[in-house]
């Protein structure tokens, strides 16, 4: 389920991402948008384009390591991955091409030979397995070790047992055999895909990479555009990266450029910013605008408010459930039953995103039908009754509701800062809870900042109870990555036995019958609807902005920038 692409932040996240209809619409298939322009007019050569972000990226550029699409909007340009996704959302091949055995559990890949990194070194097979061996080192912290466990040898590697992965073998430099511990239905889908130069890592240990010049000052891809300069948290400069396989892409360089959210519109209109990711608060301003194009599809996320179940036990990397304070599930239900999402996405969010029960897209073949399951539809005086029940009852005339034990009963509730609307929908997210009775208080006072909010969340500071974030997702259903008792991302710290047995059995010998893997993910969907271990929101809607002088541009479910090698500028006074 986790995008390969998207890491935690995806979220303004997430960050890190876009849809059609609106909260009362219908999406049917996967919706992607192009730049109308004239087709007689033909592509020309030469321009800057400027990519514009809303909030200081972190400066990991490295796919091994980016946290966040703020890095990962650069990587984009520089970067590309062994394979890649369709508009339809199939994996198929990109660099490399592959056969798999009959046993489903061993692939052979080959490379395209001729591929350049930015230094001029030659890609080979060798590249692509030091990245899996970077991911699977033990001194590796990110959280990735996901898309590397699944190779036969990676946990013995991982726990420093053996000296290298077994399951890898270099067979010439443009072949790579993987053998995987067992058949699994979506190992592709879930198997790391992007290199990373061997010799331009050399001497560089695993743990220092992270803040390595070679990942923050000086970064190398393989992709149509090479980084030149890093202002940190402000600017990237890249040129065209004339030796990129695929040719030489049409634009001399990319600025991306971080602004404030505030001057989006102007900047936009002013032509300062020729494409960008828009806040829903831009969203009516910036269609209005005559030199800007608005692109929409649907985005692969999910806007959740998670519970705190627990913390993370870094020595035995996995969850620990050790905080009682959500363990009745009524209590939960009570608190989803509380909240009038839709009236919260057409106040603050112009109607852009859809209601969902579980963390599948609906787009998914695995989403399970809605009426197969409870849609926790607003219902205040059901949540009250719940509450009741539960034991959480107003015992001394105050407006709030004490614990079972007759104690004060606070939340602590944690949000982003960065939409204009954010501040008022926390405090129509607030009031909903107050109405039944329950006292949410938004932590410290006051939003954090996206990367301040991510970092609490992620070390588990003791202060954050509830937390509203987004996740993005990957084409594929299974839950991994961001579900089980070891996945690092499981933010809420939630997991049973039973969530454990139904996403190791999705991606199974027996799931290789897409109908029997579909049944495993409903009833999965069904308990976690009943279970309640955090409340799902909607369904991402974002908005990429486009001055109609930038050609070529094409979005889709994953990404606005896709083959940025092919854009170009039209010089038109009346665009700019």
């Amino acid at each position: 389920m986790k995008n390969q692409k998207t890491s935690r932040f995806m979220l303004a996240l997430l960050v890190m991402t876009t849809i059609l209809s609106a909260c009362s619409g219908a999406r049917s298939g996967i919706h992607s948008d192009h730049v109308i322009h004239d087709e007689s007019v033909q592509p020309k050569a030469g321009g800057i384009a400027t990519y514009g972000y809303s909030a200081p990226f972190k400066g990991l550029f490295d796919p091994a390591f980016y946290e966040g699409e703020d890095d990962y909007q650069v990587l984009e340009f520089t970067t590309e991955a062994m394979f890649t996704l369709k508009d339809d959302l199939t994996t198929v091949p990109n660099i490399a091409t592959w056969q798999e055995s009959e046993d489903h559990r061993t692939f052979t890949f080959k490379i395209k030979p001729g591929v350049l990194w930015h230094n001029g070194d030659e890609l080979t097979v060798e590249d692509w397995k030091f990245a899996l061996e970077t991911i699977a080192s033990p001194d590796y912290t990110g959280p990735r070790y996901y898309s590397v466990e699944m190779i036969e040898g990676a946990e013995a590697y991982h726990n420093r047992d053996a000296p290298e992965i077994s399951g890898i073998q270099v067979l010439d430099p443009y072949t790579l055999r993987i053998t995987a511990t067992s058949a699994r239905v979506n190992t592709i889908d879930n198997l790391w895909p992007y290199p990373m130069n061997k010799k331009y890592f050399a001497g560089v240990a695993v743990k220092d990479m992270p803040n390595s010049d070679q990942v923050r000052k000086h970064p190398i891809g393989i992709g149509p555009f090479e980084v030149t300069s890093v202002q940190p948290g402000k600017v990237v400069e890249m040129k065209r990266f004339d030796k990129y396989y695929r040719g030489k892409a049409l634009l001399d360089g990319i600025q991306y450029k971080v602004f404030d959210e505030k001057l989006v519109n102007s900047l936009f209109e002013q032509g300062e910013i020729d494409i960008g990711l828009a806040s829903r608060d831009a969203y009516e301003s910036l269609e209005q605008l005559e030199n800007v194009n608005i692109m929409q599809a649907p985005e692969l996320s999910y806007e959740y408010i998670g519970f705190k179940f627990g913390h993370w036990d870094p020595e035995n990397e996995k969850i620990v459930m050790d905080n009682p304070k959500f363990k009745d599930k009524r209590l939960r239900q009570a608190m989803y039953y509380a909240l009038d999402r839709e009236g919260i996405i057409d106040t603050f969010s112009y109607g852009l995103g859809q209601l969902i029960e579980t963390p599948l897209p609906g787009t998914s073949w695995a989403k399970i039908p809605d009426a197969e399951i409870n849609t926790y539809p607003y219902d205040p005086v059901k949540a009250k009754a719940l509450l009741d029940e539960a034991g959480y009852t107003d015992r001394n005339a105050d407006g709030f509701r004490e614990d079972p034990e007759g104690k004060p009963f606070v939340i602590s509730y944690d949000a982003m800062a960065g939409s204009e609307t954010n501040e008022a929908r926390t405090a129509a997210i607030l009031r909903n809870w107050r109405d039944v009775g329950l006292d949410v208080q938004l932590n410290g006072g006051a939003l954090k900042e996206l990367n301040a909010f991510y970092d609490a969340v992620e070390r588990d500071d003791p202060s954050v109870e509830l937390f509203n974030g987004v996740w993005g997702l990957g084409s594929d259903p299974d839950p991994s990555g961001l579900w089980r008792e070891n996945d690092l991302w499981n933010y809420p710290r939630w997991t049973s036995k039973r969530n454990e047995e139904l996403i190791q059995e999705g991606i199974g010998l027996k799931s290789y019958d897409k109908e029997y893997r579909r049944q495993v993910y409903y009833e999965w969907q069904k308990m976690l609807n009943e279970e309640v271990p955090m409340i799902f929101f909607s369904e991402r809607e974002s908005i990429t902005a486009v001055n109609k002088r930038l050609q070529g541009v094409h979005v889709n479910s994953v990404s606005n920038i896709i083959d940025p090698y092919k854009w170009w500028i039209q010089e038109d006074d009346n665009k700019k």
